[in-house]
């Protein structure tokens, strides 16, 4: 049977995206196949109704080929085993963490480190939940642990807030140290290095500051947008980057935006750091917001209602952290009051804010936020321009309006005064499509966003 599922997924790569298949079929394995129901094992209860009302039939149809007959899917969750309050393993999407060390991390807490990394143990590969929203980050990322100072040199880690740059490049930074300990490799925020050289400049020792960073092999800065403003710091760094490049020395840079958006940088160090190319990290979708609460509420050992976590995810979208605080909240509050999670938010007891429902927004509001973030007016986005800034924005605020407010494409039609729903068809499939690739429609489809909600 598990040749013929190797086959099944075989012949889904044909009919579903690569992406997608990767996301909702990775780690769903086949447990049997008797009288025409197939009973199939998946990681979590959304991979499970994902491809229930998504792909069983084209599961259906990929086994027929393989001459057998599946008339029903049945899913089932893998057993736990050994399932305690004090969980032994860590898991962490974005900025969340569970549990305790991770075993190939906590290698590098007992190494004997010539350097001091200033790296935290905890981040590894091993606990970094992958998604759509960031597997070409965290396959670069691998592929940079074997090669040093190529490809992907400076490695550039761009997103927002709370979703995952730091556990990213922290990750990056304890498995190369794993697997070599006399390397050189120092991680610290770019504002640590920003008072570092103030201190020295202040004690005349200006030439000692550039000495200490030319001994490193991997130089690892985060939020390095924080530079912004700082005239003599980037000029230290600039001197630093060329040396470390030029000796194919790593650098590695997180920020929440790309290099030409931060204010009063150097073009001549804006330039260099888009050498490799800006990664990026996005806002996961709702499904992958329910399989990281459900991976954060299981690893802390709760067996959380569906409900809740589709709650929470489905009212939380600004940032992963907060997914965690909200979640945090109603587990603390439940367990402090002796009931469920389900009757906390049921009862009102702990609930989203008001601003984070979809209830308090409203058609007119994204509108106006989307108008507001691109540079025009309403009047222009709802009217008949064919120019493409306005267009896009146009089709930004059709693309919002779906998916924050749910609303038809009949109504959205009319909301944004286009003739009809298949325009909006048409503009929603491209901002979804173009948000894969096109840095600066992110930049105003996260402003929006978070403008709608702030």
């Amino acid at each position: 049977m598990f040749d013929v599922w190797k086959n099944v997924l075989a012949e889904l790569e044909q009919s579903v995206p690569r992406n997608d298949l990767k996301v909702w079929f990775d780690g769903v394995k086949v447990v049997s196949v008797d009288d025409g129901k197939l009973l199939i094992s998946t990681p979590n209860v959304f991979k499970a109704k994902m491809i229930e009302s998504r792909y069983s039939d084209l599961v259906k149809e990929a086994f027929k080929h393989n001459d057998v007959e599946v008339k029903e899917l049945e899913f089932v969750e893998p057993e736990k085993k050994g399932a305690k309050k004090r969980v032994q393993r860590s898991v962490s999407v974005g900025s969340i963490q569970v549990g305790s060390v991770a075993k190939n991390s906590a290698k590098v807490e007992k190494s004997t480190e010539p350097f001091r990394t200033g790296l935290m143990s905890d981040y590894s590969f091993d606990n970094f939940v992958v998604g759509e929203n960031n597997e070409v980050a965290v396959g670069i990322a691998k592929n940079l642990v074997n090669d040093l100072g190529g490809r992907y040199n400076p490695f550039f880690l761009y997103g927002g807030p709370g979703l995952g740059k730091t556990h990213l490049v922290q990750a990056i930074g304890n498995e190369l140290i794993r697997n070599n300990r006399e390397l050189k490799l120092l991680y610290m925020p770019t504002s640590d290095f920003y008072s570092e050289f103030v201190r020295m400049i202040r004690a005349n020792q200006g030439d000692r500051f550039g000495q200490k960073y030319r001994r490193l092999d991997v130089l690892i800065l985060d939020d390095f947008q924080s530079i912004v403003g700082k005239e003599k710091s980037q000029a230290a760094f600039f001197d630093i980057f060329n040396d470390l490049y030029q000796r194919n020395k790593q650098i590695i840079l997180t920020s929440d935006r790309l290099p030409e958006q931060i204010e009063t940088l150097d073009p001549r160090l804006s330039s260099r750091l888009a050498w490799a190319g800006p990664i990026d990290i996005r806002m996961p979708s709702f499904e992958e917001r329910c399989a990281i609460l459900k991976a954060k509420a299981e690893f802390s050992g709760y067996d959380i209602d569906d409900e809740v976590i589709e709650y929470i995810a489905d009212n939380v979208k600004t940032n992963v952290r907060e997914l965690e605080g909200k979640l945090n909240g109603i587990l603390a509050y439940a367990e402090i009051k002796g009931v469920s999670p389900s009757e906390v938010i049921n009862s009102g007891l702990v609930g989203i804010s008001p601003q984070d429902k979809k209830g308090a927004i409203t058609s007119k509001q994204v509108i106006s936020k989307v108008a507001k973030q691109a540079g025009i007016t309403v009047a222009e986005l709802t009217g008949k321009s064919r120019v493409a800034n306005i267009k896009t924005a146009r089709q930004v605020a059709m693309y919002l309006l779906s998916e924050e407010l749910g609303m038809s494409t009949t109504k959205i039609a009319s909301e944004v005064g286009v003739k009809d729903h298949t325009t909006v068809m048409h503009g929603i499939r491209k901002i979804r499509e173009d948000l894969k690739l096109d840095f600066k429609l992110r930049e105003l489809v996260e402003g929006a966003r978070n403008a709608i909600y702030a």
